[in-house]
């Protein structure tokens, strides 16, 4: 978890300036669901983003022949 708050920090946070609490929370909230949270890519994924991740994992699905994706690490084996 504090690596995501680095991450937000580094990449957001420290880059820009906001005229109202009402802006950077709108800011955080598109950065959080609209980037991290579907674009970067994530070690527990194989490095692939959820949204690739979860292309592959449809595609896997419909075509047992592609080569098998990441398995997600089990929670708390961090």
């Amino acid at each position: 978890m504090e690596n995501f708050w680095s991450t937000l920090k580094i990449e957001l946070v420290y880059r820009t300036s906001w005229r109202t609490r009402d802006e950077a929370e709108n800011a955080i909230f598109a950065y959080i669901d609209g980037w991290y949270n579907t674009h970067r890519i994530q070690k527990e994924l194989g490095y692939l983003s959820p949204d690739d991740y979860e292309t592959a994992w449809h595609t896997r699905q419909h075509n047992p022949a592609e080569p098998p994706i990441a398995t997600p690490a089990p929670a708390g084996s961090r």
